[in-house]
């Protein structure tokens, strides 16, 4: 499963970006997905995730009410829109893609076996 992530860019803090992921492959039905991001000199940080089903978002508190997380399962596309961008949302943003998440654990990086390339999100104050 290749996932391919785009749609980052630069923007103005209180800007609103989306950013999108497609697998190579109708995948999602069967994936939970999730947004990660990292910035430089600190940890991949989860972002927001939806289980397999698609329903019951979950977000981090540092992007709760600003991000959120949709799938298009006919586009075979996960997207995340984020509005009012704050500088340190500054990051490269990844999507996973993972069939055994356990809903517990899906902040966990590693419930993800599938990763995308990465597309970089900056936002100047």
């Amino acid at each position: 499963v290749q996932l391919q992530a785009s749609g980052g860019g630069l923007v103005q803090a209180g800007g609103s970006l989306r950013l999108s992921c497609s697998a190579s492959e109708r995948t999602f039905r069967n994936y939970a997905v999730a947004w990660f991001r990292e910035a430089p000199g600190k940890a991949r940080e989860f972002v927001a995730a939806l289980s397999r089903s698609g329903s019951s978002p979950s977000y981090s508190d540092s992007v709760k009410g600003r991000f959120t997380i949709s799938i298009n399962n006919i586009k075979n596309t996960v997207y995340l829109q984020m509005n009012s961008l704050k500088p340190e949302d500054s990051a490269v943003y990844y999507c996973a893609a993972g069939r055994t998440v356990i809903w517990s654990a899906i902040a966990d990086s590693n419930m993800y076996a599938h990763w995308g390339q990465g597309t970089q999100v900056t936002v100047s104050s």
